[in-house]
């Protein structure tokens, strides 16, 4: 027996209740139909003109329905009797390649064949100008050379800084457009001036670059659309921040607090851009973000998405992980990432336990609870689907009491493998039965 098997072999796990977490649920009931009476407005339609060359970014986040709204989007440039191409607008993503950045969007079931056009991904960039400070403003080559310019992305808060814009349309212009070289051009001075730096470096090429419109969805708490907003280019800046209220308003988040013990099954780029959402877990990679959720004293993270392609951005924010996730691990992904955002705590190595049991029982020894029977231990899937979880029994009556919370199933101990992992313990059935709803 190991040294570390030894250490935590009698350390006691608490028995789990699955419960459901309800939340505000205002959802777009046909999303393409809305899109395409929005794209139809006049203020919107005119701007494209027959023969015109359109560029349409898509980025790396995993927003609901983005193949659906990339088809429409093309679909609807075609009708116009434009001719659309679809570029990576995803900065240092997909380890900073371009066949990498390629992958990502195919990850995210937007291909060539699903949205009727090509997909040009290249790093290669072109510089617009230079802001005060210095800093080159850079576009994507292959978007500057378009007769027209749209961007697609969904607003949301960001896990790395706060401000009247976040993540949204103007981050997509200034981050995911300025490719690799862009995006560290942006980074330069840190998460402290963020906010600013993706206002400034919009508004220049804004100005002097095409940019026809910007579709900007907004999600509710279960990862379903909310609303879709075509803003024409002149309005995007404005736009977010109007969105982006509408979207902090919208998030899930952990209805039970203080957690002793969080336990995240997977972190994924397809849940936040930092892998684990901070506003969801109450901790960060900068100082410069302010999330409403307490930390826990103990954070696992057991798992990592396919769709990451590796990239373990968010591993850095948790105390243990297990080999699982650290053999899935594409350092040039994951660094490419974290040298480019300046966000090195996010790419930090937690401590790597053989199995899931090691894990959390790592986890449970090190939160400094010694009585089980009040433990207060947590189990989501991901950072972004929290309707769905387990908590322990310390937390029953706490459950109970809650008008949002029901409970759906006994108390029962975690039933690990013989590996010592978990299976997801009905996370993937009722994800299935939630999208029913």
């Amino acid at each position: 027996m190991s040294i570390v098997k030894e250490i935590l072999q009698n350390v006691a796990l608490p028995k789990m209740i699955p419960i459901r977490q309800r939340f505000s649920a205002v959802e777009l009931a046909d999303p393409a139909a809305t899109l395409r009476q929005q794209i139809r407005r006049p203020d919107i339609s005119n701007r494209i003109r027959k023969g015109m060359k359109i560029a349409v970014a898509v980025g790396s986040r995993g927003m609901a329905e983005i193949p659906l709204i990339a088809r429409v989007v093309i679909e609807e440039i075609r009708r116009l009797g434009a001719i659309p191409f679809i570029v990576p607008a995803m900065g240092s993503h997909g380890g900073a390649t371009a066949e990498g950045q390629k992958q990502v969007l195919a990850s995210l079931g937007v291909t060539e064949e699903t949205a009727g056009c090509p997909i040009i991904s290249s790093m290669d960039v072109v510089e617009l100008g230079v802001l005060d400070n210095g800093l080159a403003v850079l576009m994507d080559k292959q978007a500057s050379q378009a007769d027209g310019i749209i961007v697609i992305n969904r607003v949301k808060a960001h896990n790395a800084f706060s401000g009247p814009v976040e993540s949204g349309l103007t981050k997509i212009i200034a981050i995911g457009l300025g490719k690799q070289k862009g995006a560290d051009s942006c980074h330069t001075y840190g998460f402290n001036h963020m906010a600013d730096m993706i206002v400034a470096m919009t508004k220049i090429k804004l100005k002097r670059m095409p940019f026809l419109f910007g579709i900007g969805t907004v999600e509710n708490a279960y990862d379903r659309i909310a609303k879709i907003e075509v803003v024409p280019s002149e309005a995007i800046i404005e736009a977010d921040k109007r969105l982006l209220s509408e979207a902090k308003a919208n998030m899930p988040k952990l209805l039970l607090q203080p957690v002793d013990v969080l336990i995240v099954d997977q972190l994924g780029k397809e849940f936040s851009g930092g892998g684990m959402d901070s506003h969801t877990i109450g901790r960060a990679a900068t100082t410069c973000v302010f999330p409403a959720a307490l930390p826990p004293k103990r954070l696992v993270v057991l798992d990592i998405t396919n769709n990451s392609h590796g990239n373990a951005c968010g591993m850095g924010l948790a105390d243990l992980t297990t080999r699982r996730l650290f053999d899935k691990i594409n350092f040039d992904f994951t660094y490419a990432n974290n040298l480019t955002s300046t966000a090195t705590e996010s790419g930090r190595i937690p401590l790597i336990m053989d199995n899931d049991q090691l894990a959390i029982q790592g986890a449970v020894k090190t939160c400094n609870v010694p009585d089980i029977s009040k433990l207060r231990m947590m189990r989501i899937p991901n950072s972004l689907h929290l309707e769905r979880a387990f908590v322990s029994e310390s937390m029953l009556a706490e459950a109970q009491a809650c008008a949002d919370i029901t409970i759906v199933g006994q108390a029962a101990e975690m039933a690990f493998d013989e590996a010592g992992n978990l299976g997801d313990l009905g996370f993937n059935t009722w994800r299935a039965e939630d999208n029913e709803h």
